[in-house]
C-alpha cells in the first residue's frame, strides 16, 4: 500500500480528510503532525506539506529541504499568501506540485490522482462519449444557462454528463450550479502531459442532479493559457469518461477554442432574437463556413423568445434572413430562470409544466441525442 504523509490542517476539517482519503482507498494517509519534519519517520510515496508563503525564512526552510531530497519524497506544497514567484521557486526547486491555500477537496484530489492513479494502455482508449460545443452569437445571450439547465436534464435521466465551463475569463457555470468548490480548468492543467489520462468521472463534482462539472477558472484567466495539445487532452479525457460533455466556450475564437470545435460531434449556437444578434449570428455562421465546421451538425437555437420581440421579428423572418431554421425556439421566463440560477438549482425544482421547462428538455434531447445512457466506468465515487 503506498504512503503519504500529511502534515496537520493542510487538508482542512477531518470531514474533509476523509473525503479525499475515501477517494483513494489504496493509499494510506498519515499524519506527520503539526509541522514538516526534519525527519520523515519510514518510508512514504509523498508528503503534503504547508507553507507561508509570506514568511521569508518559512520559505527558506522549505527550500532547504526541498533541495535535501526529503528522502526521495515527492513534495506536494499547499502555499498561503502565495505570489507567482514564490510558487514557480518552490516547483524549480523539487516539489511535484505547489497548490495555493485554501484548497478545495477537488484539486487536491485532483492532485494526487496525477501520482497515484495507474496509467497503462486502457487510459488511451478511442473516443466513445459524445461531445457538443456551445457558442454564443454575441454576449447575454443565456447560453451557459441552458447548458447546465440541459445538462442537468439529461444526468437526471441517468445518463453520464458533463459540463466543462472553457470559458477562461467569465465562465459561470459554477455559480449558476451553486458549486463554487469544484475543480477548474487551471486545477487540471497542473496536471501537464498527465491531463488527458485523469480519471474524470471520479474527481470532478457533481451537482444534485448528477451533473459534473469543469468549472472555469476562480480567477480571469489568459485566453494564451490554453494550447490546442492541452484542449485535445483535456477533452480526450472528457470524453473518454463520460457519455456526453457539453463545452461551454468563450465567444472569441482562438487557436484552441478552433481545434475545441473541430473536435466536437455537434456544435449548437445560441442567440436572441434581434436585429445585432442575428448579425452576430451571421458572422459566427461565416468563420464556421471558412474553417470547414459548417456541416450538418450544426444546430442553432433561439433563446428567450418573448412576444415583444416577435411583434417586431418572426422567427420565420429570421429564418429566411440566415437561410437556415432554428431547431430549438426556448421561450422566456425570466423569474423561473433567475431563481433557478440563484438557488443553482433545476428548473423543474422551481416549477414544473412551464414552457420554459419543456423548452429546455427538447433541447436537451436534442443535444444528448447519440449519448449512451451508461455511465463512465472508471469513476471512484
Amino acid at each position: 500500500m503506498q504512503r503519504v504523509g500529511v502534515v496537520d490542517g493542510v487538508i482542512g476539517s477531518d470531514e474533509q480528510f476523509a473525503s479525499v482519503a475515501a477517494l483513494f482507498p489504496h493509499i494510506q494517509f498519515v499524519s506527520l503532525g503539526p509541522g514538516w519534519p526534519d525527519r520523515l519517520p519510514s518510508r512514504f510515496d509523498l508528503i503534503l506539506v504547508d507553507i507561508d508563503g509570506g514568511k521569508p525564512a518559512e520559505v527558506e526552510a522549505a527550500v532547504r529541504r526541498l533541495k535535501a531530497g526529503a528522502g526521495g519524497t515527492k513534495v506536494v506544497a499547499i502555499v498561503r499568501h502565495a505570489e507567482v514567484a514564490t510558487l514557480r521557486m518552490l516547483m524549480r526547486e523539487g516539489c511535484a506540485d505547489v497548490l495555493t491555500a485554501p484548497v478545495s477537496e477537488a484539486s487536491l484530489a485532483l492532485s494526487l490522482d496525477t501520482f497515484f492513479t495507474p496509467r497503462g494502455p486502457a487510459s488511451h482508449a478511442a473516443k466513445t462519449g459524445q461531445m457538443v460545443a456551445i457558442l454564443k452569437a454575441g454576449g447575454g445571450v443565456g447560453a451557459t444557462a441552458l447548458a447546465v439547465q440541459a445538462g442537468a436534464v439529461l444526468s437526471a435521466k441517468g445518463r453520464s454528463v458533463c459540463v466543462a465551463d472553457l470559458d477562461l475569463q467569465f465562465g459561470a457555470a459554477a455559480l449558476y450550479l451553486d458549486m463554487p468548490e469544484a475543480a477548474t480548468v487551471s486545477d487540471c492543467l497542473a496536471a501537464g502531459s498527465g491531463l488527458k489520462d485523469m480519471a474524470f468521472a471520479g474527481l470532478l463534482a457533481k451537482h444534485r442532479s448528477g451533473l459534473s462539472l469543469l468549472a472555469a477558472p476562480r480567477q480571469l484567466t489568459p485566453l494564451e493559457t490554453l494550447a490546442p495539445p492541452q484542449t485535445e487532452a483535456l477533452l480526450t479525457g472528457l470524453r473518454r469518461d463520460f457519455a456526453l460533455t457539453i463545452l461551454d466556450l468563450p465567444s472569441v475564437w482562438t487557436a484552441w477554442t478552433n481545434r475545441a470545435l473541430q473536435l466536437a460531434d455537434r456544435i449548437v449556437i445560441v442567440t436572441h432574437l434581434s436585429v445585432p444578434h442575428l448579425h452576430m449570428l451571421d458572422r459566427q455562421l461565416g468563420v464556421l463556413k471558412a474553417q470547414g465546421l459548417d456541416n450538418g451538425n450544426l444546430t442553432l437555437v433561439c433563446n428567450a423568445l418573448s412576444s415583444d420581440q416577435t411583434a417586431s421579428l418572426t422567427v420565420k423572418a429570421a429564418e429566411r434572413a440566415l437561410g437556415r431554421d432554428f431547431a430549438s425556439v426556448i421561450s422566456e421566463d425570466r423569474k423561473v430562470m433567475n431563481a433557478a440560477i440563484n438557488q443553482g438549482i433545476e428548473i423543474s425544482a422551481v416549477r414544473r409544466g412551464t414552457k420554459l421547462e419543456k423548452g429546455i428538455g427538447d433541447l436537451a434531447t436534442l443535444i444528448g441525442a447519440g449519448a449512451s445512457v451508461e455511465p463512465a466506468p472508471r469513476g471512484r465515487r
